[in-house]
């Protein structure tokens, strides 16, 4: 029985121009099996939103330099409705370790401070995909 790929939309939310570590983040999802989805540089949180609703997503990666990593990942959780508990939410970027709890509070199913290494952000992506499914 063949088992669908994880497919995960990666998103650069707000003004940030830079996304060189979200493409090489895509690229490790990629190369781990993954289905990857990039939605380019400075797109609002709605338009991701309904990206991941369209592609029928199993995660949604946000790549977050600017600083608003909260309120965006707050708006996104409430872009996605109903189908938010379905979808896990991953953060990377520019994350202090002490705002990691808040980030989980606000909808956040892992957090990747700038730095982590690439094989723990594949297995943080199967691992909160695999909890979403096991939720439901």
């Amino acid at each position: 029985m063949n088992e669908r790929r994880i497919r995960v939309l990666i998103a650069k939310p707000g003004l940030d121009g830079h996304d060189r570590g979200a493409k090489v983040v895509a690229y490790a999802l990629r190369d781990a099996g993954m289905e990857v989805i990039y939605t380019g540089l400075r797109q609002n949180v709605e338009h991701i939103a309904e990206v991941a609703l369209q592609e029928d997503v199993d995660a949604i990666g946000l790549s977050i330099l600017s600083g608003a990593h909260l309120s965006l990942t707050r708006r996104l959780k409430e872009a996605l409705g109903e189908r938010a508990n379905e979808i896990a939410i991953l953060v990377g970027g520019t994350i202090a370790h002490q705002e990691i709890p808040a980030m989980l509070e606000a909808g956040a199913s892992a957090v990747f401070p700038t730095g982590t290494a690439l094989a723990e952000v594949v297995g943080g992506v199967r691992a909160a995909v695999e909890k979403r499914k096991d939720d439901r």
